[in-house]
């Protein structure tokens, strides 16, 4: 069997990173103070012991020999030991800085990492749950109607119908009609989803439905309207996609429709959040051209949704009243007084 050799034990230390203190020494203020200390004691050698005249000392004088002496290396050496202190109070606070940006560091990837597995799963079932819970919204709102009769909706039937026209009729048309009236009439599905406007730039069939309705002469009022008045709301801080308006029945919709106004339609207006309704109502007070911009699209709005609720289902009514542009009619509605 190999002789097994003893483990050497070594005195040198272990090595601690920025937690180490660093082997000093004699430091530049040391030598420093040590060699004007000897330049000192040199001057006072040479001045005793040739150039001082010979008399007789007494003790005062003696005392006062001393201190001219000795009071000058004290101070100097103070000095050399105010700068080291410095010099260490740096070095510590550097270290104790390193030490916290080190742990801070530690804690940060610490939580991304036990958060990653957790944040998407938790996100995901959030997402589950508001999705459901919005499709439960939209049918309790369309079956809680004592609407009997179904509106049956073909696809081609128009979005709004004009007055005096049947939808199912198809008017001749004359010599000399402009190529817009010669265009298929605007879908229930495209209006509602114009009135709701694109989600972001990739929102290809929400561009679509957007020129549709502005293509068409009636729809492109309430849109360009809703269109100027989102904007301004916008310059406020107030988008539409934070508010969570309180779901109403239907047939509450068709009774605004009809002409019904005040306390009996006021489950329409189901916006409550008390910082926009304030910031709406100040700049309704202050600002000339954003109460313009508002009254003209409310009247737009009431027209529109007028015509609009002549051919549509409860579901059509239930869908539009989740757009943004129902959204900004609630919340300024309320501003305004309509539901009072």
């Amino acid at each position: 069997m190999a002789d097994q050799q003893p483990e050497i034990m070594t005195d040198k230390p272990m090595e601690l990173g920025i937690y180490s203190r660093p082997d000093r020494g004699l430091a530049a203020a040391d030598i420093i103070a040590i060699a004007l200390s000897a330049l000192w004691l040199i001057a006072v050698l040479i001045y005793f012991f040739a150039l001082a005249p010979e008399e007789e000392t007494s003790r005062g004088t003696f005392v006062v020999a001393m201190l001219a002496i000795f009071l000058p290396i004290a101070l100097i050496w103070i000095g050399a030991t105010v700068v080291k202190t410095a010099r260490v109070m740096r070095e510590e606070a550097t270290r104790l800085q390193s030490a916290i940006d080190a742990m801070r560091q530690a804690y940060v990837a610490q939580a991304q990492t036990s958060g990653m597995g957790i944040k998407p799963a938790v996100e995901r079932k959030l997402d589950e749950i508001a999705s459901a819970t919005r499709q439960t919204q939209n049918a309790v709102a369309t079956f809680a109607t004592s609407r009997q009769a179904v509106v049956a909706q073909s696809p081609a039937q128009p979005a709004l119908v004009k007055p005096g026209v049947s939808a199912d009729s198809q008017p001749a048309l004359a010599l000399g009609t402009p190529s817009e009236a010669m265009s298929p009439p605007l879908s229930v599905d495209d209006f509602i989803g114009a009135l709701d406007f694109p989600e972001d730039e990739n929102d290809m069939e929400g561009f679509r439905q957007l020129r549709r309705a502005l293509a068409d002469h009636e729809s492109s009022k309430l849109v360009r309207a809703s269109q100027d008045v989102l904007t301004l709301l916008s310059q406020d801080g107030i988008y539409m996609d934070d508010l969570t308006p309180d779901r109403s029945r239907p047939e509450l919709w068709r009774q605004f429709a009809k002409g019904e106004r005040g306390a009996a339609v006021a489950g329409i207006g189901g916006v409550h959040d008390r910082s926009s309704l304030a910031l709406a109502s100040g700049r309704m007070r202050s600002d000339a051209v954003f109460r313009d911009a508002v009254h003209h699209f409310l009247r737009q709005f009431d027209k529109t949704f007028a015509r609009f609720a002549e051919g549509a289902s409860d579901q059509d009514i239930t869908k539009l009243a989740d757009t943004r542009t129902a959204r900004c009619f609630m919340l300024l509605g309320r501003v305004t007084g309509t539901f009072d």
